[in-house]
């Protein structure tokens, strides 16, 4: 029989979660479990058509903003609005993310830099909109989403890989400076998974998968799911302790390296 304790500390029952990024992938596989768990979800993405299938799917717990969290200006409203509405955010998961596929030599600048807004900007300028918010209740979890890739380098990747990298930046500098307010900030570093972004990115290259899944110890690629339980985790008072470090969730990826 599982004790009551364990159910309140692993829950997010009552607990509102904004997730960006949220209508397809990574984001809808932690969507779902955030759901399963208890939790009040609020997904943000530009295509509105993808959002509306996600909650859908999701059920009565599930709402969604069309919001351009590179609409730097729109941010502060943007917060008032998701606070008015629910009552508070206890969870913030910086999701969202883009991809060029071009090597070193041939990346342009306005790629680089539409990388860096999606994923390091935006990330850093949606947590620090609801800094505010979550320090006056003295508690809140913001999870980032970075990549493996932040670890080690990949082919043709060198945008992404830089951005990662950044993100994981953020994460140790918000929690050096903001924890002692009872927030905590985490970043999910996840290897090889089966999403529209990774399948886009590899496209019918055989080889390359094989050669992934090769070097990956479980031998096999991870389901946005396997991201979603670990977001469960570091949203729920089962990290309560946890600040300022990323949890690898790759399958053994990084250990084939």
């Amino acid at each position: 029989m599982v004790d009551d304790t364990f159910m309140k500390t692993c829950s997010l029952q009552e607990k509102v979660v904004l997730i960006t990024g949220g209508g397809t992938g990574i984001g809808l596989g932690i969507a779902r479990c955030m759901v399963l768990s208890g939790a009040t979800v609020i997904l943000i993405g530009r295509r509105l058509e993808k959002l509306k299938e996600a909650c859908a799917s999701l059920g009565s717990n599930a709402y969604y903003y069309q919001f351009d969290i590179t609409n730097w200006e729109a941010h502060e409203q943007f917060a008032e609005k998701v606070v008015e509405t629910f009552g508070k955010l206890d969870i913030l998961v910086n999701n969202a993310g883009n991809q060029y596929k071009a090597s070193s030599f041939k990346v342009n600048l306005d790629d680089m830099s539409s990388t860096f807004d999606v994923h390091v900007k935006a990330s850093f300028a949606m947590t620090r909109t609801f800094l505010p918010y979550m320090i006056d209740r003295q508690r809140g979890s913001v999870i980032f989403i970075s990549s493996m890739a932040g670890f080690i380098g990949l082919t043709n990747q060198i945008s992404y890989a830089a951005a990662k990298s950044a993100i994981m930046g953020l994460v140790r500098t918000f929690s050096s400076e903001v924890s002692q307010h009872g927030l905590r900030f985490n970043a999910i570093v996840p290897g090889w998974f089966e999403t529209p972004m990774m399948l886009k990115a590899m496209g019918n290259d055989i080889k390359r998968q094989e050669h992934v899944l090769c070097r990956t110890a479980m031998h096999r690629f991870g389901q946005p799911e396997d991201i979603g339980w670990a977001a469960v985790y570091l949203g729920s008072d089962a990290s309560k302790f946890v600040t300022g470090t990323s949890l690898v969730v790759d399958g053994g990826a990084l250990s084939g390296f």
